[in-house]
């Protein structure tokens, strides 16, 4: 039987929202955004095209709220934002090769894995649980990268995001990007 204190532990600790963010943090964010994710839309169509390699996946957005919104935050550190991905990627296309007869213990496997080894190696990036995902659940496209996966997008993205968030979170004064390399 489960216990009150148990259900009790749900209702919150009834601590506030997060504060409202000043109007030029919320610009500072955007142009970080807009620029992080356009590098990587754009070095995909001018440098990938002909090609099944992408520079672009659905974690990347998630990495660009961390990186550009919530820059203090250390998931958002250079360490947590590239090894994340390598990491995930790594669990993700090894899970794939492992289970992929078995779609959801390979989802499972990965996802859960992907935090697991992001936990040890000191490089836990919520977004990277999407790309372990991405590696099982992608197209055939993505699934015939390979170990190349590792490298384009999972590697070559989050640097380019790195690399945006290391220029426009240190152009205002009120930012400092990152807190912590390693």
């Amino acid at each position: 039987m489960i216990r009150a204190a148990y259900w009790a532990k749900m209702r919150g600790t009834g601590t506030a929202s997060p504060p409202r963010v000043s109007n030029t943090e919320i610009l500072w964010s955007w142009v970080g955004a807009f620029f992080g994710i356009g590098a990587c839309g754009l070095m995909t169509q001018y440098m990938l095209a002909g090609t099944d390699m992408t520079l672009m996946i659905g974690s990347f957005g998630a990495s660009a709220v961390l990186a550009y919104g919530a820059v203090r935050s250390p998931l958002a550190q250079p360490r947590n934002l590239v090894g994340g991905h390598v990491v995930s990627a790594l669990v993700g296309v090894t899970v794939w090769h492992l289970f992929q007869h078995t779609p959801w213990v390979a989802e499972a496997v990965a996802v859960a894995t992907a935090i697991a080894l992001m936990h040890a190696t000191r490089t836990l990036h919520p977004p990277g649980g999407a790309t372990a995902l991405i590696a099982v659940i992608g197209s055939s496209k993505i699934h015939a990268l390979g170990y190349l996966y590792v490298l384009i997008p999972a590697t070559v993205g989050p640097v380019l995001l790195l690399l945006v968030a290391l220029v426009v979170n240190n152009i205002p004064a009120t930012r400092r990007y990152p807190e912590a390399w390693f």
